[in-house]
């Protein structure tokens, strides 16, 4: 009994000895005559060189370099491949996730208060900078004509969608309707967002280059600090 007991044994350790050195992975080994050895994948190779690529890059190595090569077998290669993609996934989904808590980290903007006015310096399609009024009573954000104009777009009402707008003296304008590709204050940035340009007779209508309304300000919780002049973003 003992004796096929300890023979259980033996071949369970037999087998755990085995399975570890088949789940041994090895890759193409570049042994160099200073004394260094570089473990990775060889991409490419010619008469004079080897394009040996690693985890998360590539080193090339000229043949006089190189003492010696040991190669990896495909199925080792496929098998180290699939272990790279695995961990470059993993810090792709890191820095993803590192990113979006950035981006929802509450940021401080300073502002200029005029006459009443809070003024937010904005970037309009990443390109062009506005200074535009922060006005929650606005639902859009609106756009001077001359501003539209250095944007680049076409300011004609008639040319396509229009909304009507109340203006601060009761008059009531038409507007035309436009998506900005972006908008953004400092490190705060929406996306495909609504806005409306006002016909050229009705600039004055406005302060500055426009008002910054409630289709910006909604992708956010927001305050404004009077003591030190900042709009707190904080995006939802």
């Amino acid at each position: 009994m003992l004796k096929i007991r300890l023979n259980i044994i033996l071949t369970a350790l037999a087998f755990l000895i085995l399975s570890n050195f088949q789940l041994q992975v090895f890759a193409d080994i570049l042994y160099l005559k200073n004394g260094r050895n570089i473990e990775g994948l060889i991409k490419k190779e010619s008469a004079d060189e080897v394009d040996l690529e690693i985890s998360f890059g590539s080193m090339k190595f000229s043949r006089k370099q190189i003492e010696r090569i040991v190669r990896s077998s495909s199925e080792e290669a496929a098998s180290i491949r699939q272990e790279w993609a695995d961990e470059k996934s993993k810090v792709q989904e890191r820095a993803e996730e590192a990113a979006l808590r950035r981006e929802h980290e509450p940021k401080q903007v300073s502002v200029d208060k005029q006459s009443g006015h809070v003024k937010v310096i904005t970037t309009l399609n990443n390109k062009v900078k506005a200074n535009l009024i922060l006005d929650t009573g606005a639902s859009l954000i609106i756009l001077s004509n001359k501003i539209a104009k250095d944007l680049g777009m076409d300011t004609d009402v008639k040319g396509g969608k229009s909304i009507e707008l109340m203006l601060a003296d009761g008059r009531k304008t038409e507007a035309r309707m436009v998506i900005l590709e972006s908008v953004s204050v400092q490190d705060s940035e929406v996306k495909n967002i609504e806005a409306a340009i006002l016909p050229e007779n009705e600039n004055t209508a406005i302060p500055e280059d426009g008002l910054l309304g409630m289709s910006f300000l909604k992708k956010f919780n927001f305050k404004i600090d009077q003591k030190y002049d900042k709009l707190i973003l904080e995006k939802l």
